[in-house]
Parts: structure tokens; sequence; C-alpha cells
């Protein structure tokens, strides 16, 4: 029978990263700054693990089943995840960056996966920002001279964020994350980054971290991007369980779960043959288990469980708001 398990994730101690997501998610993990939690990676960079040590490569390997039948086809029927899930603290600016889409990442990066993201704020301090693409039609010479003069950020979309906003970022789209944002990324399963302009600053050895200026002209969007309005949304009301679209994409589907059963005993939740469901609990808790209350799973605010697919039909009880990512 197949059933749920937690994973553990990666750290990555990144110059711009703060203390929040031991602070906020309890994940005791002993870095710092503490930048960047890879709570659902197969990536080589920073792989997922259970209990027993193993990662979620490893699992997936043995039992491609998991991933289920779409996602396989997405893989080209290999046993790979095509997504990576994070957990972000920005306690200062991210540098500005662009990712590369499939077919340029296939050509120029050995055949990896591009990149196309999706950011859920989960909180962010009065005033907190984001980059967003450009603010008026660039050419690749504008951008070189801007960069060498430090004036990029004259050309950006800066862009407001308050607590529970998203939004898409797809490939070849300039972005950056502004200070004081806690944000849960989805993405494809790529660590590709190419900086545009990091600010001029050092690492903890003194030296100022790589551009990638050639790659980063050659896969932007130089058009000018209308700044990001938040989309219509809408909650579906199930018993003891609403549910929220959040992102739907080639690469993945997003949902937010609102789980309260403090006066129903217990919601559903269903998976298909399609895909497997990564959920995050960004915030309460409760617990996961069979339709015969067996295989009971407890989880917390930061957790995050993976559910194969075709799983046994499982019971959610508690309160608790869960990302709910699946292919």
């Amino acid at each position: 029978m197949k059933r749920p398990f937690k994973l553990k994730p990666a750290a990555k101690d990144y110059l711009w990263g703060g203390s929040r997501l031991n602070d906020d998610f309890n994940l005791g993990i002993d870095i710092v700054p503490f930048a960047e939690a890879w709570v659902c990676s197969c990536h080589p960079d920073g792989e997922s693990t259970l209990d027993s040590g193993e990662t979620l490569s490893d699992i997936l390997k043995r039992h491609p089943d998991y991933l289920g039948s779409h996602t396989l086809e997405l893989t080209g029927g290999k046993p790979e995840l095509p997504i990576l899930i994070k957990l972000i603290d920005a306690k200062e600016e991210l540098s500005v960056q662009v990712h590369p889409n499939d077919e340029y990442a296939r050509v120029h990066e050995n055949g990896s996966w591009g990149k196309t993201e999706m950011w859920y704020v989960l909180d962010a301090r009065p005033g907190a920002g984001l980059v967003y693409g450009f603010n008026r039609d660039v050419t690749a010479d504008k951008v070189r001279e801007s960069i060498a003069t430090g004036t990029i950020g004259t050309m950006l979309n800066r862009v407001e964020v308050h607590k529970d906003d998203l939004f898409f970022i797809e490939s070849g789209t300039v972005h950056a994350i502004g200070a004081g944002c806690l944000i849960a990324e989805i993405q494809q399963n790529s660590n590709l980054t190419y900086r545009l302009y990091d600010y001029d600053r050092t690492d903890k050895n003194g030296k100022m971290r790589e551009l990638h200026i050639d790659k980063a002209v050659d896969v932007m969007n130089m058009k000018r991007s209308t700044a990001p309005c938040q989309p219509m949304r809408m909650l579906k009301y199930n018993p003891g369980c609403a549910r929220e679209l959040l992102t739907r994409c080639r690469y993945f589907m997003v949902e937010r779960l609102l789980i309260n059963t403090e006066s129903r005993r217990l919601a559903d939740f269903r998976t298909e043959s399609n895909s497997f469901h990564a959920l995050l609990v960004v915030d309460g808790c409760g617990n996961i288990s069979g339709a015969e209350g067996d295989s009971n799973l407890n989880f917390f605010k930061g957790d995050c469980i993976f559910v194969p697919a075709d799983s046994e039909d499982l019971k959610l009880h508690g309160r608790a708001q869960i990302l709910d990512v699946s292919c």
C-alpha cells in the first residue's frame, strides 16, 4: 500500500538569508544565515531525505510509479522529480537575476531543465517588494551599460508585496525577491540562476559573487513587462477543507488547502494515478491517516509530506494551511 512520508530539507546559507526558517518553522537546522530550505528536492545541489537517511531520489528510483503517469511523461519516463519546493527567507535583497527556458538550458547547461517558478508570499514586512521585469523596452547594450554604472534599478519594475500574494515568474523574466519577504517557492527542478547585478556585495570570504551577464542577456525578455496584478482567486468548500487554485502551468499545479476539522471528524484527500502530491504545511498542524485510521502521520508548520500517486485514500485532520503541489 502506498503511503505518505515526511521529508527533511536541505539547507542553504546564502549571504542574504536570515533566521526565520528556524524561528517561524522550527526546522532546527544549525546554519547561519539560513536563506533557503529545499523541502522537496531531488536536485543534486540539495536533496531532501527521509528519517532513514535515504534521499527522495533513492525512493523514486526504486518506485517510479510514485511519480504518476503524467509526471513520467514530463520526464521522458525517467524516475525524476520535475519540481523543487523551497522556503525562502530574504532578510536582504536577492540579486537581480534571470533563469533560462528548457531549450536554452538543454543546449548550454548539459541538458538541464530551465526554470519557471511561482512565489507564494507567506509574510512580508511593511514596504517589502520584488522586481518583476523591465519598466520599458530595453536592449542588450542598455542593460550592459546600466550594470556597469549601477543604474539597472531605474529600468526595473518594482512591486510592493503583501502576505498571501502570489507571483508567477516565467523563465526569461528578470526578477529579484526584496528584503523582508518570507516566501514559498515552487519551481522546475533546476538550480540555474544568471545574476545580472548583486549590489557589489562580497561573500564570507570577501569575494564578490559571480555575475553571468552574457548568458542573462541571451535569455532575458527585453520587452516592457506589465507590473503583475493579483489574480482573482476563489475558494471551493468541501467538508473540513477549502481549496483554492493558485497556479496551473505545464510544469506544476499548486492549490492552497485550508483544513479545519474542529467541527467535523475528517477531511478527504485522494490522489490519482497521474501525479504525486507534495504537501507543504505553511501554517497550523494536524495529522494525515489512511481511510481506515491506520498509517497516522502528524504534521506541523514547516513539514513537507510526499504522497505517492495512486496512494490509499487519506483523511486530514487539524487546523492548517497547506500548499498542495502536483504535476
